[in-house]
């Protein structure tokens, strides 16, 4: 399975969000820290808000926090809200044309394997990536000292 960019860079703000703690951040800053478009970013921060994994208020005392505890945030949870699309081959979508679909065991595995993919990530949080981390991502992401 190959996840999408829009998953990715998910993952990364609210790894940001989380690694900031109760400070605000901007799109810009987070855009900056990862070297992502800018624009990009606002779609995807857009998405988090409606779904709810982020506040975001705009203006002059606005910025973006995580809507809820790192520990919180499942990351399977997280990767079936952000990804368009779990087909892993063709014959999991609706538009499936293989001839070979009614005799073939290659879906049932596919979705046993998918299923197990997204169960070990169900174990997982967003505050387990920063478990033991904190400073040195910190220092990655160019998040100042103070603002942690």
């Amino acid at each position: 399975m190959h996840l999408t960019r829009f998953t990715d860079y998910s993952i990364r703000v609210l790894l940001y969000l989380a690694t900031k703690g109760d400070e605000r951040a901007t799109i810009t800053e987070i855009a900056e820290a990862f070297s992502i478009s800018r624009n990009h970013l606002m779609k995807i921060v857009q998405e988090l808000h409606q779904k709810e994994y982020l506040k975001a208020i705009r203006g002059k005392h606005g910025g973006l926090w995580l809507n809820r505890a790192a520990g919180d945030i499942r990351l399977g949870a997280l990767v079936r809200d952000t990804e368009q699309e779990m087909a892993l081959v063709e014959c999991f979508r609706d538009d499936n044309a293989c001839v070979i679909t009614p005799s073939c065991r290659l879906k049932p595995i596919l979705n046993d394997a998918l299923e197990a993919f997204l169960s070990v990530l169900d174990d997982y949080t967003l505050a387990d990536l920063l478990e033991g981390r904190h400073t040195r991502l910190a220092s990655l992401m160019k998040i100042p000292a103070e603002q942690l």
